[in-house]
């Protein structure tokens, strides 16, 4: 095909034109910078209401949120994209933040005091535990519409609310389960229970499986990393109470009969967080309540194999991702203090004093850092794990949860 040269002449100033469209586009926008989410994460600034988005490649804070309500004991989990963070405030707050905008997507109040939250499988529901008025609701993820509700109501106590209403427990312990389920404990009924909704999309009901008289006053809980055990530590009574999800037929069975709040004399400054309870090889490694020792059990046998005596009482135990140390940190009033031990040997490998209250660590994806929260010193501390040797100090206003985007792809977290 011949070209004339008048042809040519018009597409070379048709040409012409659209670059200098697009220079003085250039020129009048600014286009921000492409942002990948894989590593970020998102600091909980618990006096303020505010959180930082961080890049943890870069140690950096990328922006500051505020307007999240009481974040005194918030949590955060993620969509399945990593770009939408969902928080649970304790005033009873469901935030979804937008992590590529730096904004609110949307923002609801769906009870008077909740404890936590956990995201489905497939990332299309939200579940948020309640204390006020205790039970579960579920929400859309992407429009936070509710979905379901779940009344916690306990049949059996008398006399009822003053207004007549059925006293509610209190919900703690949530986590989702494989097959879009959420698996949660009764604070004050002693139950645990499975809400299946993986016939949701299919047109089929919530599906309730309820396990009675597990044990005193269950207090928080965790999922193994494999979705199969669900854990829930008891402060009424010697013991902890395990869920086989694979086998549930079978119940719910008692483990480590001689350990427990119920047996325990010494003052409890502060419950354990068993979602930081570290399972690494066959063993876990758990917070004692109230004692001065880290718990070693065996996971095929749930039997308890080692003590490790520690520096006060430990709240969070967790591991690296390469499973070699665990980090374990305090109680008031010793919770200045970290220390590392071997999960071969079980021997101490070094104690750090970050600063008055070190709330919680949390390790890079593939371990080489970890972030730690120093609530008192308004500041964020990254170590290097391998020399455990301080890279970096961040400024936050009275930080306490980190969690960082992969969480997004682990079970029960």
């Amino acid at each position: 095909m011949k070209i004339k040269f008048k042809q040519l002449a018009s597409v070379a100033l048709l040409t012409s034109l659209l670059g200098a469209c697009v220079s003085n586009t250039a020129n009048e926008v600014t286009v921000a910078p492409l942002r990948a989410t894989g590593d970020m994460g998102v600091i909980i600034e618990r006096a303020t209401g505010q959180v930082q988005i961080v890049n943890h490649t870069s140690k950096t804070v990328l922006s500051e949120i505020d307007g999240l309500g009481d974040l005194s004991h918030a949590s955060i989990v993620y969509s399945r994209d990593q770009r939408y963070a969902y928080v649970f405030g304790r005033d009873g707050g469901l935030t979804k933040i937008d992590m590529l905008k730096d904004k609110i997507a949307k923002r609801i109040i769906q009870s008077g005091n909740s404890i936590g939250g956990a995201i489905s499988q497939d990332g299309k529901l939200v579940a948020v535990s309640n204390y006020t008025p205790g039970g579960v609701k579920v929400f859309n993820s992407t429009t936070l519409q509710l979905v379901a509700t779940i009344d916690s109501s306990i049949l059996t106590t008398k006399p009822k609310n003053k207004d007549g209403s059925p006293v509610r427990s209190k919900v703690v312990g949530l986590v989702d389960a494989p097959n879009n389920k959420f698996v949660f404990s009764l604070f004050d009924s002693h139950e645990i229970w499975i809400a299946d909704f993986s016939g949701l999309e299919a047109g089929e009901e919530m599906k309730l499986t309820k396990f009675t008289d597990i044990g005193l006053f269950p207090y928080d809980a965790l999922m193994s990393p494999d979705g199969r055990f669900y854990i829930a530590g008891l402060f009424g009574e010697d013991g902890m109470a395990l869920l086989d999800l694979w086998h549930i037929e079978k119940g719910v069975k008692r483990i480590l009969p001689n350990y427990g709040k119920g047996q325990q004399k010494l003052p409890v400054y502060k419950m354990p967080h068993l979602e930081g309870w570290a399972m690494a090889g066959d063993y876990a490694f758990m917070p004692a309540v109230g004692q001065h020792k880290v718990l070693v059990v065996n996971t095929k046998t749930w039997q308890k194999v080692a003590e490790i005596p520690a520096h006060s009482q430990p709240i969070f135990v967790m591991a690296q991702p390469d499973n070699r140390q665990i980090w374990v940190n305090f109680a008031y009033p010793d919770n200045n203090t970290i220390q590392i031990f071997n999960t071969e040997t079980f021997e101490l490998v070094n104690t750090l004093t970050p600063g008055p209250a070190v709330l919680h660590m949390e390790f890079t994806p593939r371990g080489e850092h970890v972030w730690i929260s120093v609530r008192d010193s308004n500041e964020v501390h990254v170590y290097d794990t391998q020399t455990q040797t301080l890279l970096k100090t961040l400024k936050s206003k009275s930080p306490s949860g980190i969690f960082f985007t992969n969480r997004a792809h682990q079970i029960g977290l």
